[in-house]
């Protein structure tokens, strides 16, 4: 019986080998028309667009590009877009964290519609959510005579910004961390409770440390989205310039107005925080890989 059974391991082995063997001696000319199309593609889509970015910002030299940087209504752009993305940021973390925690480790009616929930704004539009907080808050919305009645500002003001690009970026972090928690299980955490632990002690000693990595991966991305984000912003942020402005809109105004090298200018800025995302991702990656 052990003869046959290492017969069957060996010839399982084999094959095994085979096939990969067979995946990987494609003729040349295969392997080199897949690359070749990978490589045009990219080079089509992603790297000529962004050489064209620079090349127009710096068209007419660096003082010109320094100068339309800081041009007032630019810089505005810049801090608003830097402080909606950390507030959205920080919301989502609290928000994906604690999705994940309860979907992952909890057994509860209505977790498949909260799992369906998180992934919707993949699916719909951004204008639409945009759209979705006018009706509520604006003027004419349901919630707008009585806004107006207490002088709170949600439309064309900060925290419609914000409510717009948490809709819009929310699911990264949650996605990022319910697979691996998922993965993991509860017995790590079972132990923990069982020799003493709380509830916190619990997250932040056992749960967090295992998911730090897929954390800050998920932070990433939806940081990214965050400040460049168009679509649902445009809707609700009435474009008024220095104040509600964000910096893929001013790039639009910009452009509207043929102010091209300063609207590539500060598109440049959001193509840098778009590389130095992909560097990040590819640390985090080694990172993670290698513990």
């Amino acid at each position: 019986m052990s003869v046959i059974i290492g017969t069957l391991r060996s010839r399982s082995v084999t094959k095994s080998s085979h096939s990969s063997h067979n995946a990987r001696g494609e003729p040349a000319v295969v392997r080199w028309t897949i690359i070749s199309v990978a490589v045009i593609f990219l080079t089509i889509f992603l790297v000529i667009p962004l050489v064209t970015v620079f090349q127009q910002a710096f068209a007419r030299g660096v003082g010109p590009y320094v100068n339309a940087l800081l041009e007032p209504d630019a810089l505005a752009a810049v801090r608003l877009t830097l402080l909606v993305a950390a507030i959205s940021v920080a919301l989502n973390v609290l928000f994906g964290v604690t999705a994940a925690w309860a979907i992952a480790k909890f057994e509860f009616r209505g977790k498949s519609v909260l799992i369906t929930l998180i992934d919707l704004p993949f699916s719909v539009s951004p204008v639409i959510s945009g759209l979705v907080f006018v009706l509520l808050f604006g003027a004419q919305g349901f919630f707008g005579a009585y806004l107006q009645l207490h002088d709170i500002q949600i439309i064309f003001a900060l925290p419609g910004l914000v409510l717009a690009t948490v809709l819009v970026t929310f699911p990264f972090v949650a996605r990022e961390l319910i697979p691996l928690m998922q993965e993991q299980g509860t017995q790590e955490e079972e132990a923990a409770i069982s020799l003493g632990a709380s509830g916190l002690q619990t997250f932040f000693r056992v749960t967090l440390p295992n998911v730090k990595w897929a954390l800050l991966y998920g932070v990433l991305l939806c940081n990214a989205r965050a400040m460049g984000e168009f679509g649902a912003v445009s809707v609700v942020s009435g474009h008024v310039r220095g104040e509600t402005n964000t910096m893929p809109l001013h790039v639009e105004i910009l452009y509207n107005e043929y102010k091209f090298m300063a609207s590539f200018a500060v598109a440049s800025l959001l193509a840098l925080l778009a590389l130095v995302t992909l560097i990040a991702k590819v640390a985090l990656e080694k990172r993670a890989a290698s513990e």
